[in-house]
């Protein structure tokens, strides 16, 4: 079974054009599919649609063939801010999601220890979330979307407001958690770097309509290293793709 995106358009009230139109598109489990594409060519919006929080206006979104018609506990959402709690310590931020969906105070604490140490973190569990970094804060909002265990992790461009250092650091960690929960991950990018890193497909958008271009699927192995042959020059292949809708937006602005 899979994530299917089937004609799906969408149009918001009073706009002029559709900011997605036509987009189709089978995300297997397992995969790691990386969207990217100018601003403003609906990959924020295509993420919120996957997750419930939006409705299409036109075509439909199923997971394991069950339409999506809003947010459910199958998909969660990590967002470019890690949208904590700072009334909360690190360790009940992570269980928050766990508590609401009624889990077991046993169950919680285990998934949130589990995930903590996964992400490096155990030992500031008792921390208060003003005293994190922004990149240990972005770990904690990664170690309590894994606890609620869905089957699709969607991420909307989680290290935005990150330094390159900091950034670097995460990504590796992503990786090798990825490749050990083997979870679905749709991952909404600007960088065509983090593209090629994580992605088992990239998906190239457009706009004037928003929607798919083209889907380059990536095969190189694991871990991956920037400086190779191979990553070099599949990324200059896509920014070169990705530049030419880069024009089409500034020449539409001119």
């Amino acid at each position: 079974m899979s994530l299917k995106i089937e004609n799906v358009s969408k149009m918001y009230p009073n706009a002029k054009k559709a900011i997605l139109k036509d987009v189709s598109l089978e995300v297997m489990p397992g995969e790691f599919v990386c969207l990217v594409g100018p601003s403003g060519c609906g990959k924020s919006t295509l993420l919120n649609l996957i997750a419930g929080l939006e409705l299409p206006s036109e075509g439909k979104i199923t997971l394991n063939g069950k339409e999506i018609t809003g947010p459910g506990s199958d998909r969660v959402v990590m967002f470019q801010e890690p949208a904590l709690f700072p009334w909360l310590n690190v360790i009940d931020n992570v269980k928050f999601g766990m508590k609401a969906a009624g889990m077991e105070e046993r169950e919680q604490a285990e998934r949130a220890e589990k995930y903590l140490r996964m992400v490096h973190l155990l030992n500031y569990r008792n921390y208060k979330i003003s005293e994190l970094s922004g990149g240990m804060r972005q770990r904690a909002a990664l170690a309590r979307a894994l606890t609620m265990d869905s089957q699709v992790l969607l991420m909307d461009e989680p290290f935005s407001a990150l330094d390159k250092q900091t950034k670097n650091i995460l990504r590796d960690e992503i990786e090798k958690i990825w490749m050990e929960t083997k979870k679905t991950v749709v991952f909404v990018t600007h960088s065509v770097e983090e593209a090629v890193f994580f992605g088992t497909s990239v998906v190239l958008m457009g706009v004037y309509p928003g929607g798919i271009r083209k889907i380059v699927p990536i095969e190189l192995e694991r871990p991956r290293q920037i400086d190779s042959k191979e990553f070099v020059e599949l990324r200059a292949e896509l920014l070169k793709l990705l530049r030419k809708e880069v024009e089409k937006v500034a020449k539409q602005a001119g």
